[in-house]
């Protein structure tokens, strides 16, 4: 038996996974997580501000004192899309290394696609059903389609909430036009998804954690559910979504944080998530289910270090 930890560096948020694992699978114990928004200012010029950093400085130094609480004796720090496109995300991870002794790794678009694949298939069962796998952060969009066993196409594009939100949001709530240019944007950037959608026709799709698992939260605040933040499946319908997008889009940040199951985490990056959510809708018609995951890449390091 091993206690691990595993912490996911993403653009703006980082999160703490601590875990007992064996040759018989993990049981997570502890969760954690952290609005650090290392990308905010610099993502879209490929920089981490030293304020970035030092958010980033201040939280791993808090992690590893939760770390050394549950006497944690295998660490795993990840770090993604803000660290791997700046010009000095080696330079900060390397500084990070150093002041908290954590060595924090920068992965590839492509494995973090192939983490969150793992992470989600450890906790729902796909079965033979071809699915669309979508994790939307800060910096990158993974796409994923399989089923249980296979992947058959996987891509990681950088467009993801924090980029979007600074370069097309310039009102609060986001203007029609605004609104336009972004999904123009992205009928652009995600050429190479469209076209694997025609190919493998998958029916249905999957969110993974994020702005999928707020979502998820409204939605059971709206339908009287209880939402069980620890399952690794949580309740949302495309009906109920397509309630919220439309909500969503017509209130201001005040606004949005008055709605049942909002959280000050995601009200920033919520109505553009959406936006990449109604646009695999209008581009996809075959899906007919939409499931959400709250596993992702953390559970997918975690089944790596299975015994």
């Amino acid at each position: 038996m091993v206690t691990a930890g595993i912490i996911d560096m993403g653009t703006n948020t980082f999160h703490l996974l601590i875990a007992e694992v064996s040759d018989r699978g993990f049981a997570i114990t502890h969760r954690y997580r952290q609005a650090v928004k290392v990308g905010a200012g610099g993502i879209n010029q490929g920089l981490i501000t030293e304020a970035g950093a030092q958010r980033a400085l201040e939280t791993l130094q808090h992690f590893r004192e939760l770390l050394n609480l549950h006497s944690v004796t295998e660490v795993k720090a990840i770090a993604t899309s803000a660290f791997r496109n700046a010009v000095n995300g080696s330079i900060v991870a390397d500084r990070l290394t150093k002041e908290t002794g954590i060595l924090v790794q920068i992965i590839s678009g492509e494995e973090e696609a192939e983490l969150i694949y793992r992470g989600i298939t450890s906790g729902l069962d796909l079965e033979d059903h071809v699915s669309l796998i979508v994790d939307i952060g800060g910096g990158s969009v993974e796409c994923i389609v399989g089923d249980q066993e296979n992947v058959f196409w996987k891509q990681s594009f950088e467009i993801g909430g924090q980029r979007l939100l600074e370069k097309f949001q310039k009102h609060d709530p986001m203007s029609e036009e605004e609104g336009l240019a972004l999904h123009e944007y992205l009928n652009e950037q995600l050429q190479p998804l469209k076209v694997a959608l025609e190919k493998y026709h998958p029916e249905v799709l999957i969110g993974s954690s994020g702005s999928f698992d707020t979502l998820s939260e409204m939605y059971c605040a709206r339908e009287s559910l209880e939402y069980r933040a620890d399952d690794a499946e949580t309740p949302l319908t495309i009906a109920g979504f397509y309630h919220f997008f439309h909500e969503l889009k017509k209130r201001d940040r005040a606004g949005r944080m008055e709605l049942p199951g909002m959280i000050e985490l995601r009200v920033e990056m919520i109505v553009v998530a959406c936006y990449i959510i109604d646009w695999l809708f209008q581009n996809h018609p075959e899906f007919y289910h939409l499931r959400v995951s709250t596993y992702s890449l953390k559970e997918g390091v975690l089944t790596n270090l299975v015994l």
